[in-house]
């Protein structure tokens, strides 16, 4: 019978060299996740509520549209244009680079694609001409950042691809009624869901193909206003509302 030899115990300089390594390769696989694949994102305004609330953090996959210098770390002008080139779908809920900077997210719905002729009149969305199909489904409350209520009404579009969501539609704007804008290539025209509180492609113009960060998916999770990473006792304070995935119509 043979004797059983027990392994010598570790120095402790070899379970900190073991320590050590298993955190590099723990980061080195985090920021390949980071840069290709996945990135979380938090929302702080409530211009795509109903779909996204404040307070909510999601998850964009970065591989849906393909790769431009925005989709690295700290965006690093290393090339230009996209890599892997894929154009988004209308109705796509999608985070880029704001144009005004090209450093700040913002998150907003696909509306029009190149090529394609987008008016706001009266408050409903034209597209190439055609009234985009609608349909009034009741009221509700809303409450602003400052904790003021409104009454909002419900509005379904549904897009010429068959992409069906809710907007809010609150009281007359500028920006119920625009000029026709037709989308040049390599643009695309974003606008929000909650239609009368949201500055989008109405006010800033259309963006780039280039500011194209990722897709979004799901809601991972979502935390009250009072919830901070620096205070331990809000830690816990989520709404039930997480993994809601974001590519289903609504």
């Amino acid at each position: 019978m043979s004797e059983v030899k027990n392994k010598p115990a570790r120095t402790p300089k070899e379970e900190f060299i073991e320590l050590f390594w298993t955190i590099l390769w723990a980061l080195v696989i985090a920021m390949i996740l980071r840069t290709l694949l996945f990135q979380p994102f938090h929302i702080p305004t409530g211009s795509m509520y109903p779909q996204l609330k404040v307070g909510d953090y999601l998850i964009s996959s970065k591989y849906s549209y393909g790769y431009s210098h925005y989709s690295l770390p700290l965006s690093p002008k290393l090339f230009s244009g996209r890599i892997f080139d894929k154009q988004p779908k209308r109705g796509d809920i999608v985070v880029f680079k704001w144009p005004g900077d090209n450093k700040t997210d913002y998150i907003k719905r696909v509306i029009g694609l190149p090529g394609d002729r987008v008016q706001m009149k009266n408050g409903r969305l034209w597209l190439n001409d055609k009234l985009v199909p609608f349909e009034v489904s009741g009221e509700e409350v809303y409450t602003d950042a400052r904790g003021n209520k409104t009454i909002a009404t419900r509005v379904r579009e549904t897009l010429p691809n068959g992409k069906s969501y809710i907007t809010w539609d609150f009281r007359r704007t500028v920006y119920d009624d625009t000029f026709v804008e037709t989308v040049p290539d390599g643009y695309y025209y974003m606008m929000g869901d909650n239609r009368d509180h949201s500055v989008d492609s109405r006010d800033w113009g259309m963006v780039k193909a280039e500011n194209l960060v990722g897709r979004a998916e799901i809601v991972l999770l979502s935390v009250n206003k009072n919830f901070s990473l620096f205070k331990p006792w809000t830690w816990f304070n989520f709404r039930k509302r997480g993994f809601v995935s974001l590519r289903s119509s609504v």
